[in-house]
This record gives structure tokens, C-alpha cells and sequence, in this order.
């Protein structure tokens, strides 16, 4: 009858029930009740925001935890500088007074939230419900991808999300490399503190590389706390696993974009011995791809073309250093 259960691992159970249909008697009192259509969306988790955007379902967001400078979805971008997305502050610390004055009617979270726990009280306190995704848990590219189905269900746009999944799936099939490279790649950032932040190997960027045809130079990496998907280590030791990797990737999308290998050296003098730097084959993200979600195939395509092509002046999402 239209009415649509989700579940999330947590145990959280959400019924989104069809605007002219009774909410059903008898219901567990752990259930959530939504009324379609769903909007009044609190969204603090960027990964999901694209999804919202391929299902053409912008419009069900009001409240944004991130402000305008930070999307690099234009639509969003767009939203708020319009004044239709309100910034209601970042998963830590929201703005309660604003949300229960705007009647905010659901947080959308990452796990982030749970180093917040105090946080997600007081939403429930206030009425606000909580849901925790965990895509970024996701070992497969696609499988985050397809994450788009439980948000084109609870939206009313399942059939829109189904598309988007298939067309994506597609696109990763078309782009899977048929055989190995045998290239070792290793996917990092320098932070402030002179560490180096670098993806556990059962993440999903690891993930396309491997799709891709090349080997993420970190294989055993699983660090201590499941809710991130990176983990920092000392330079030596980026060092002494990685100087040998056939190509360094700097995800420039945390401090900002590289132009020349300069820039690089700049962070840390060590990186002038690296095989990859002496090779020449040292790349840089400059578009966000944890925001990107609904572009993996592209990004996948971008990793291929990095490893077997010499004509790459075309990529989306990376660009070679000079």
C-alpha cells in the first residue's frame, strides 16, 4: 500500500507512510513515523547530499551541515546562497533553536555523530529523528553508491534511484580494467600537524583503484576506529611503505590543490626520494570525491586513464603535477 519500511544496522527503523494513508495502530513505539512527502531534512552527512540531487530531491532539504563555501555540488551551493538550504550548523554542534523553530523533521548523520552521542539525545529530545548512514562503511565503490535506493525510498523516488544505480553500475563495468597493471598507488594528504593521512585498505578508494587495474600500496592498514575511513601515520612510516609506490595521489580536496611537485616537497623535504616523485608520476585530486558520490564510474575512468594512458589531459577529478 505505498507504506515503506527502512532499517538501518543500528537498529533504527523508519516508516514513511503515503500522504493520503492512516499511520498504521499498533506500531512498535521504536519505529519513526514519516508522513510524505519527507521534507524539512536536516542533512549533515555530504555524502548523501548528490544522491538528493540525482533523485531531484534538493527541495527536501532545508537545513545544510555544511555551509555554502564548502559544497562542491553547485545545486547546493546554489540553495543556500538562495536562502532555500539554511546552514544549521555542523554535526557537533547544531543550532536546536533553529530547527525546532523551522520544524525540522529528520537529521540525516554520518557516523560521525557517534563521537556525539550527546548530540543525537537532543535531536530525539527535541523530536527530531535521527538517522546514522553508513556508507562510508561500504567496501565497494558501488556499494555506496547504492545507498541512493534507501534514499529514493524514503523520498518516494525509487524508481528514479534504481536508474541512477544502474547507470552507475554500467559505467564501473565499462571502466573495470580486464587485467592488472601491477602499478602500486598510494592515496594521501600532509595535515598541519606534519602527518600523513592515508585510507585503510578496506575503504572504498583503495577499492577503485584496484577496479582500475592498479594495487593500493597499503594492503594490511585497518586502524583503530571503525567511524573513519582514514588513518594517520608518522611521515617515517608513509616513508619506509610507501617511497617505492609507482604513483603518489595527494587528495588536495582537505587543504587545498596542488600545482607542482614543488608544492609537495614543500610539505615534507622526504618526498623529493620517492620513486613516483623521481618518475614524475605524482597526481592531484582537485574535485571532492567523498562528495561526489553519484560520480564513482567517472572517478574509477580517472584511475584507469592515470595507469595505462599517456594522453591524460582530460580527467575529471585529477590532474598531474608539474
Amino acid at each position: 500500500g505505498d507504506y515503506t519500511l527502512l532499517k538501518t544496522k543500528d537498529g533504527t527503523q523508519i516508516l514513511t507512510v503515503p500522504e493520503d494513508k492512516d499511520i498504521p495502530d499498533n506500531l512498535d513505539e521504536d519505529i519513526v513515523v514519516l508522513k510524505q512527502p519527507v521534507d524539512g531534512i536536516y542533512l549533515v552527512s555530504s555524502a548523501v547530499m548528490d544522491m538528493f540531487r540525482e533523485l531531484g530531491a534538493l527541495d527536501c532539504i532545508q537545513f545544510s551541515g555544511q555551509k555554502a563555501e564548502n559544497w562542491y555540488i553547485d545545486e547546493a551551493k546554489e540553495a543556500m546562497e538562495q536562502g532555500k538550504m539554511l546552514y544549521a550548523g555542523k554535526y557537533s554542534s547544531p543550532d536546536y533553536e533553529l530547527l525546532v523553530s523551522k520544524k525540522c523533521s529528520l537529521a540525516i548523520e554520518n557516523s560521525m555523530i557517534l563521537h556525539s552521542p550527546e548530540v543525537k539525545e537532543m535531536l530525539e529530545d527535541f523530536d527530531i529523528p535521527v538517522i546514522i548512514e553508513y556508507s562510508s562503511y561500504e567496501t565497494h565503490p558501488l556499494g555506496r553508491v547504492e545507498w541512493i535506493k534507501f534514499f529514493g525510498a524514503l523520498t518516494g523516488m525509487e524508481e528514479e534511484a534504481e536508474k541512477a544505480f544502474e547507470k552507475q553500475t554500467e559505467i564501473v563495468k565499462h571502466v573495470t580494467a580486464t587485467k592488472k597493471t601491477d602499478k602500486t598507488v598510494a592515496f594521501f594528504y600532509v595535515t598541519t600537524a606534519g602527518t600523513v593521512s592515508v585510507r585503510k585498505s578496506n575503504d572504498y578508494v583503495p577499492k577503485m583503484i584496484d577496479i582500475a587495474g592498479g594495487e593500493y600500496v597499503f594492503q594490511n592498514l585497518k586502524g583503530e576506529d571503525n567511524a573513519v575511513s582514514s588513518v594517520n601515520m608518522q611521515m617515517e612510516e608513509f616513508y619506509a611503505q610507501a617511497k617505492d609506490a609507482d604513483y603518489l595521489v595527494y587528495n588536495s580536496t582537505i587543504d587545498g590543490n596542488l600545482t607542482t611537485v614543488d608544492d609537495l616537497l614543500a610539505k615534507n623535504s622526504l618526498f623529493a626520494d620517492f620513486k613516483a616523485v623521481k618518475d614524475g608520476n605524482v597526481w592531484c585530486i582537485g574535485k571532492n570525491l567523498y562528495q561526489d558520490t553519484m560520480d564513482t564510474g567517472s572517478i574509477i575512468h580517472d584511475f584507469h586513464e592515470m595507469l595505462t594512458s599517456e594522453d591524460t589531459d582530460e580527467l575529471t577529478y585529477m590532474y598531474k603535477l608539474k
